[in-house]
């Protein structure tokens, strides 16, 4: 009996849920997703899983650097990519502040993020001016300052299981006109890269944006675009309600569905065929070019004895879904620098960091994450230069400890 009322209770549920899906405008057509612009916002992302995509991005790298007459290509480069992690962005946060403090940290040619990532990347290409920031966000905030959950029932009959408003209203509080003003001159002027990467559900597509250029743009709706932008980006499918994008096709009005871009990447740094457009079009590089890759999680596997319960199954395994993902997504990274002779330096979080998690955006927690990065990088972090599970990865580090042993003695 009890399963009879089990299943008709879940039947009961479907067929509700049939009758009941939530309002929004048709999604832009397949075929006209390259055409789709937002009103008065134009050319403002890039679908880089199309060649299209990529040209656009390599054209505007070459029109921007052109602006710029004889700075443009000139120095050494530095790019950062900040990776997704939920609240493990507190290593990120952490690593980035004790960095300012160390006294090495570049000017960044290039940030990039994708949903924890996409919070950290704005202020870290700010630079050190916004460390306070990030230590508060990152050590202070606690599950009320992100989301409000949602009951059960309402968050099934909706589109996420929590609303997000907190979480927009805490980007609101920092990212504001004239925060996007000193975007807009970094983008116009120095000509830094600032990307943050979506995911458009519709289309099941990488959607980068260029928050440098929107940043530009300078108007009321730019700002809301830009917050919005960071927002999808952090918004986890399932757990937050997505965020509808409203885009026009030859003046008809269509919305995409945008969620966390670690629906399609943990991290980014830019498309290897970029680089092979660059090279056909015969631009000029810059001869010193590292990459710095800031991945929020730990990539040991963590053992976990799991419930034998449909939940508990699917969510193990989805986890470590997404911890092969990031690990798979350093692997192209690692690639794409090598044919493009870029150096690579990769942090992440440590198998010897054990402090308790007892919550999503737990405080105590970050603060311990925050502080074991901020150490980490004061003393001089030592990049991999490889991506983990890597050949060389293993000789490196039996090399250092030949080297720490023999120091001992």
């Amino acid at each position: 009996m009890r399963f009879i009322k089990l299943t008709s209770c879940f039947l009961l549920s479907l067929a509700l849920l049939g009758c009941s899906s939530l309002e929004r405008k048709s999604a832009v057509p397949a075929q006209a997703l390259s055409k789709a612009q937002i009103a008065g916002l134009p050319s403002v992302r890039y679908l880089i899983s199309t060649q299209a995509g990529v040209d656009a991005l390599v054209n505007d790298v070459i029109q921007l650097e052109t602006s710029r007459g004889r700075n443009a290509f000139t120095g050494d480069a530095n790019y950062l990519a900040l990776s997704g992690g939920g609240d493990d962005g507190a290593f990120g946060a952490g690593l980035l502040v004790g960095w300012s403090k160390q006294g090495s940290r570049p000017n960044f040619n290039l940030v990039t993020g994708i949903s924890t990532g996409a919070l950290i990347a704005p202020f870290a290409y700010l630079g050190k001016e916004y460390d306070p920031v990030l230590q508060q966000v990152y050590t202070t905030i606690n599950p009320k300052d992100v989301y409000v959950q949602r009951g059960i029932l309402s968050g099934i009959f909706s589109d996420g299981l929590a609303d997000s408003t907190p979480l927009y209203q805490l980007i609101s509080r920092y990212v504001d006109a004239n925060f996007l003003k000193k975007i807009a001159y970094e983008y116009s002027t120095n000509g830094r890269w600032l990307l943050i990467g979506t995911t458009n559900i519709d289309a099941g597509l990488p959607v980068i944006w260029n928050m440098g250029g929107i940043a530009g743009i300078g108007t009321p709706e730019a700002l809301e675009l830009f917050r919005r932008i960071m927002l999808a980006s952090a918004s986890i499918p399932g757990a937050f309600s997505p965020v509808m994008f409203d885009f026009l096709v030859d003046s008809q009005a269509f919305q995409e569905m945008h969620v966390d871009g670690g629906a399609s990447t943990q991290v980014f740094l830019y498309p290897s065929s970029a680089v092979s457009k660059a090279n056909e079009l015969g631009i000029k590089r810059r001869n010193n070019r590292q990459a710095y890759i800031i991945r929020n999680s730990r990539l040991d596997p963590r053992w976990s004895e799991t419930e034998r319960r449909t939940l508990s199954v699917a969510g193990r395994a989805i986890t470590q879904l997404i911890q092969t993902q990031g690990i798979g997504d350093l692997y192209r990274i690692y690639n794409t620098t090598q044919n493009d002779k870029v150096g690579f330096n990769l942090a992440y979080i440590g198998s010897d960091f054990n402090e308790p998690h007892k919550e999503e955006f737990d405080t105590q927690y970050m603060n311990a994450l925050f502080q074991y990065g901020y150490n980490h990088a004061v003393k001089g972090y030592p990049w991999s230069k490889y991506p983990p599970g890597f050949k060389a990865a293993f000789d490196s580090d039996g090399e250092k400890m030949m080297l720490k042993s023999k120091a001992t003695k």
